[in-house]
């Protein structure tokens, strides 16, 4: 029996943090989030936002790295155990985005808030955080090397324009030379298509596989 292919599913990923505040009984609660790709990256980010934010009471933080989430981490940061590092963790990880990191600032307002009242506020503050910034989805991808002669090309951008296949980067020379990121997935079907939309005028070379952004999902 042929080995199974492996599937590789689009996931969501930070692109541009922000920050989102909400207020509990007196107490702030600043979240700001930021793009990190290694628990390296974010370490340093949370090292700055309590240097930022040297003067408040606490600085939580959680972080998801990885496609499946294969690196996390919280810290409750001085709060009473399980009341904002893993609810801030659990909050990003259902929100489904990935290589995110999260520092939630608590000024004391001098009301104290219990256990639930304080999961609920980090939760709370990590979603507003999340709507302030932006997420994209990715998903792993082919890259295409397509040459063909000039009857051809216009078969082959009407084909990539119905499948939406964008950020074409085609050049003109003797011939048509273009390079496309298809889904790697879909690489064999694609690659059929455009051989038959040409009737066999097109050269399909594959360079290699990544991850990209897909602006169509």
């Amino acid at each position: 029996m042929a080995e199974q292919e492996q599937v590789f599913l689009p996931y969501k990923i930070l692109k541009k943090g922000g920050s989102g505040e909400i207020v509990e009984k007196k107490s702030r609660f600043i979240a700001t989030l930021s793009p990190v790709s290694t628990e390296e990256e974010a370490a340093a980010f949370i090292d700055a936002m309590k240097k930022k934010y040297w003067d408040a009471r606490h600085n939580c933080s959680a972080f998801v790295i990885g496609e499946r989430a294969q690196s996390t981490r919280c810290s409750d940061d001085g709060e009473p155990a399980g009341t904002a590092g893993k609810p801030m963790l659990e909050t990003l990880l259902s929100s489904g985005v990935r290589n995110a990191a999260v520092v939630v600032t608590r000024y004391f307002g001098g009301t104290l808030l219990g256990t639930g009242g304080l999961v609920r506020a980090y939760t709370q503050a990590v979603q507003a955080g999340l709507a302030a910034s932006q997420a994209v989805t990715v998903r792993y991808g082919t890259e295409f090397a397509v040459e063909t002669d000039y009857n051809g090309i216009g078969k082959i951008q009407y084909l990539l324009g119905q499948m939406g296949i964008g950020n074409v980067q085609t050049e003109y020379t003797e011939c048509v030379r273009l390079r496309l990121t298809v889904p790697y997935e879909e690489r064999d079907r694609i690659r059929k298509e455009l051989t038959e939309a040409t009737a066999g005028r097109v050269k399909i070379e594959e360079k290699g596989n990544f991850y990209f952004e897909d602006p169509m999902v």
